[in-house]
């Protein structure tokens, strides 16, 4: 694998593209996971110009065929989620059993959207006049551009291209730049899926030709992002200019509040795992716990015990908690708001600093500081794994708290009261809302999406993936 090439994909055929870069091991910088070559403007505007040409037939087909190509890409990533793994484990630093999770999920998301080919919903109405019917059906709503991130590099483009091909869309899915083996992985599957060539397109290459490339096409019709709220914002103006249809996903500052009454063990576990785990490189990582003054004090001390027996390693060791962190530009990042941390008067809790593998890697401890609601650790998402942890005087103080963010991608709490956890489901100011849970997991069927700067258009995943995927049509017909 170490020697592997990984090619674009245009209209049917592999494609080089320019150069020979490497595809990092974030956990073994010495032995990286193969090399790629990536793509310039015209060879993008390609991509976007064969999955145009291949719209036409692909909108109007059967949706049986469009529902076995996606069974079969579906049941191959769970028969191979050993395989995949391992690759995502390698490239993006998640621990083994963190990355067949999420190849698993990969599968598990192309199954689903296979049903949904199925079922595509429609309604007939009643007409206010006589003798005349009314039909609501759901269209494709075109060419697809997906610009995926790398955190979720088997998950995030299987909830991205599995609706978008279910609902008779075709695409052009550009990659971030650091997880050009899984997204390859993931396009040779399809290549061999059954697909006509120009319905599934992959691009490598950088976000800004690349990714402009596709966004300025004429024929590109609709734009799904996650990512940074900077780049998402300058997407979303470029989309504005051409009236393209915009899904978009860009991150979070996620409450955990912990009430008095909670479950201690409970808790920090919620904590420990919805902050750290996955290396903190979760959108949805709860990187500001909000705990009642009553039990701050014992709630801390049992989070340094249980960080304390973290262990930070090579991801494909058993017993490893937490791998690297991505990239060397995300783990300068992640130091950066450490000393940020410092330089606010924060108190250091735990970690703080890199951490020596048996390999050269980006390895980073767990890192939590007692933090003020104004400090920059509690207020920028650092998308690592660096949390604060907050005072708050009672459960209203903790609400308002947890409310007191640009973000509003996910919120959590821990209490075993009915009251509190009835009040804050309905007045957190999240897209999601976890009770007694880690607030990063979602399962495959369900909605997910924020509010505020965390999202921008309809919601991604289950059923609610078909409003960003169709177009309605209202048809009259005279009896």
């Amino acid at each position: 694998m170490s020697e592997q090439r990984f090619s674009s994909y245009i209209a049917g055929q592999w494609v080089e593209g320019d150069g020979s870069h490497a595809d990092e091991n974030p956990s073994d910088l010495d032995v990286p996971v193969g090399h790629y070559g990536t793509l310039d403007a015209a060879r993008a505007a390609q991509a976007v110009d064969a999955a145009g040409a291949a719209l036409p037939a692909w909108s109007l087909s059967n949706p049986q065929q469009r529902a076995d190509i996606l069974d079969f890409v579906g049941s191959e990533i769970l028969a191979r989620k050993a395989e995949l793994g391992r690759l995502l484990a390698r490239e993006e630093g998640k621990t083994l059993p963190e990355s067949i999770g999420e190849a698993a999920r990969a599968g598990q998301i192309f199954k689903f959207f296979a049903g949904e080919a199925l079922r595509i919903p429609g309604e007939k109405l009643a007409s206010t006049r006589p003798g005349v019917d009314v039909e609501i059906t759901r269209e494709p709503v075109g060419t697809v551009g997906i610009i995926a991130p790398w955190n979720f590099p088997l998950a995030i483009p299987a909830w991205k291209i599995a609706p978008a091909l279910a609902y008779g869309n075709t695409v052009v899915f550009k990659p971030a730049e650091i997880v050009p083996g899984c997204a390859w992985a993931i396009a040779e599957i399809l290549s061999r899926s059954g697909l006509p060539e120009g319905v599934f397109n992959m691009v490598l290459g950088s976000g800004r030709v690349v990714g402009q490339a596709m966004v300025e096409h004429p024929k590109l019709d609709a734009l799904t992002f996650t990512g940074s709220v900077p780049t998402g914002h300058a997407l979303l103006k470029q989309a504005a200019a051409r009236a393209l249809k915009v899904q978009m996903e860009m991150g979070g500052k996620n409450p955990l509040v912990v009430l008095a009454d909670a479950d201690l063990d409970t808790a920090v576990e919620c904590a420990v795992n919805g902050a750290f785990f996955s290396t903190g490189q979760r959108c949805t990582a709860s990187s500001r716990l909000i705990v009642e003054n009553a039990v701050y004090d014992e709630f801390v001390a049992r989070a340094q015990a249980r960080l304390a027996k973290v262990r930070v390693g090579d991801p494909l060791e058993a017993g490893i908690d937490i791998g690297p962190v991505a990239s060397r530009q995300q783990l300068d990042t992640d130091l950066s708001y450490i000393q940020a941390g410092h330089d606010d008067g924060g108190e250091l809790l735990a970690g703080g600093g890199r951490v020596e593998g048996k390999t050269k890697g980006h390895y980073l401890a767990p890192t939590l500081f007692a933090a003020k609601p104004s400090d920059r650790i509690a207020r920028e998402e650092i998308f690592g794994p660096v949390a604060a942890v907050l005072r708050a005087d009672d459960y209203e103080h903790a609400l308002a708290l947890a409310n007191d963010t640009e973000f509003g991608l996910c919120a959590g709490i821990c209490t075993t009261s009915l009251k509190h956890a009835t009040h804050f489901k309905r007045h957190a100011q999240a897209g999601m809302v976890m009770v007694n849970l880690p607030t990063a997991g979602v399962d495959p069927h369900v909605p997910f999406g924020g509010r505020k700067a965390s999202s921008y258009g309809p919601r991604e995943q289950g059923r609610y993936a078909a409003e960003f995927y169709t177009t309605v049509k209202t048809a009259y017909t005279a009896a």
